[in-house]
């Protein structure tokens, strides 16, 4: 009896513990509100530090239920991965129904298990230079590949997910998150204590490489062993029925490469275009930034912005290249709306999500109890390795609640870095311990938008429909809390042998 309870438990559909999820948030905030928690918000304002007071607000106060009721809609309209989630499905889609994919991923069946599974996870890490893009361009993207190697596409969902989110403090090739974190924690540092202190890009490289490494080596081998088994394996009938009309070789040969110098020749154009200096070169770049990543990454840069529009255009044109020669008289518009099938589920579940993070930033209950555990590191006493091991662990609780990176480290920074300083620990290896927890704290989050649109993209690929919130992180967590021992293992030992983090940079003073 008690067995089939807990399995009653474990299938309750996502959309109703997201509702559940919603509903408890509310009764929290009321009940904090009551007892009058407030907290201390220390913030970097005109290069100067201020301090304000926070209080939880009652969400079912008359002020609370008018925001609730009033703002549902733009809550979920405002929500910036909806477009970019329908260009990247589309995109997805011309290189599915273009036949070119089979092609592609025809020398990867050659290719171990681990093997593979290393390289979507190195590749996910090193995409994630585009931004939150990444997510919605490989999950259904590596999806559609292992479908057509015959494997789970599920395992590839979930691969690039725990790639892009575990391993995303660790990629070297930096991002817009990497730029502005920079930035606040250079002036966290230059506020109160070294004013002569400069962020460099490239100051952890070392340690992030190595990191990168090892975590997408544990990554290969959990997956493949412990993700991997439990998860339904494909049919053989099933997958030949998925088999495509035979092309003649002649003309697939001579259509991967025309499509192939295409795209080579597109590419060239794109990296011409966020070159400043050259002859018509820079279009893609805010001109009125100060720095090159500025000018890459701003919020008015055109590559920013333009970059999955860019793909869909370059993704459509060579597909259509490779249909005419080799003669696939495919239907683009049954094409499209095919892998844009289920999106209804996805947007269902992330409507009910965006109320969740509504009512947490209007309530303020995430950023209270997030000033209340910077408050109390702030009043510790030791420093060295135990300061270093609760920043890990503070920051993972702090994303549970706050999942943006930008928005934790704005209120961290501040106190976070001087107290380092003055523990002779660098600010650029308080960043990178920052980094790799708040990756940590995002995978354990029901409230991350991109773990609640994988939960859609596995409901497309799952058969049994068994899929649920709790079934997902049943499976997952043992990974993320092996890894997250090992980040912390590493971070630990680079700081007692006195690693170089980069070229000209240390963990102590």
């Amino acid at each position: 009896m008690k067995k089939k309870k807990d399995q009653i438990k474990r299938n309750i559909n996502p959309i109703f513990v997201i509702i559940l999820i919603a509903i408890l948030t509310m009764i929290i905030s009321s009940i904090l509100s009551l007892l009058g928690l407030e907290g201390q918000k220390t913030t970097i304002v005109n290069n100067n530090l201020e301090t304000s007071l926070i209080t939880v607000k009652n969400i079912f106060s008359i002020e609370g239920i008018k925001f609730l009721l009033g703002g549902a809609i733009t809550n979920f309209q405002v929500l910036e991965p909806l477009g970019l989630l329908i260009v990247s499905l589309i995109t997805v889609s011309f290189i599915d129904f273009s036949g070119i994919i089979k092609p592609l991923v025809t020398p990867l069946k050659k290719l171990k298990p681990f093997v593979l599974t290393f390289l979507v996870l190195i590749i996910s890490a090193l995409f994630s230079f585009v931004g939150d893009y990444s997510y919605l361009l490989l999950m259904p993207l590596v999806a559609l590949m292992y479908k057509e190697l015959g494997k789970n596409p599920i395992l590839g969902i979930i691969t690039v997910f725990l790639g892009l989110t575990l391993a995303y403090g660790a990629g070297f090739v930096s991002d817009n998150n990497d730029y502005l974190l920079g930035i606040l924690t250079e002036q966290a540092a230059k506020i109160d204590v070294d004013k002569n202190y400069k962020y460099h890009l490239m100051s952890n490289f070392y340690i992030s490489i190595s990191t990168l490494i090892l975590v997408a080596l544990l990554l290969t081998y959990s997956l493949e062993k412990r993700i991997s088994p439990k998860l339904t394996k494909r049919k053989k009938d099933e997958i030949e029925e998925e088999i495509i009309e035979d092309i003649d070789p002649k003309d697939n040969k001579k259509a991967i490469i025309v499509a192939s110098t295409i795209f080579i020749f597109f590419v060239g154009i794109l990296i011409y275009s966020i070159i400043p200096g050259l002859p018509f070169s820079g279009i893609l770049l805010d001109s009125e930034s100060s720095t090159y990543f500025a000018s890459l990454f701003s919020d008015n840069a055109p590559f920013k912005e333009g970059f999955p529009y860019i793909m869909l255009g370059i993704i459509m044109f060579i597909t259509y290249v490779y249909r005419k020669i080799t003669k696939n008289t495919a239907d683009y518009s049954k094409s499209v709306s095919k892998e844009l099938y289920g999106i209804g589920y996805i947007l269902t579940l992330l409507f009910f999500t965006t109320q969740i993070i509504a009512i947490i930033n209007w309530t303020n209950v995430g950023e209270v109890i997030a000033s209340n555990l910077i408050s109390f590191m702030s009043t510790l006493e030791f420093s060295g390795l135990p300061l270093i091991i609760t920043l890990f662990i503070v920051t993972v609780i702090m994303g549970i609640f706050i999942p943006s990176t930008i928005g934790k480290w704005a209120l961290m920074a501040p106190m976070i870095v001087p107290l380092f300083m003055r523990s002779n620990i660098t600010p650029d290896f308080t960043q990178f311990i920052f980094k790799m927890a708040d990756g940590i704290g995002k995978s354990m989050t029901p409230i991350y938008v991109y773990f609640i649109i994988m939960l859609g993209f596995i409901q497309k690929y799952n058969e049994d429909k068994k899929i649920t919130i709790f079934g997902t992180y049943r499976l997952l967590m043992p990974t993320i809390l092996i890894v997250a021992g090992l980040i912390l293992l590493i971070i630990v030992c680079w700081f007692i042998i006195g690693l170089p983090l980069g070229t000209s940079t240390y963990p102590a003073l």
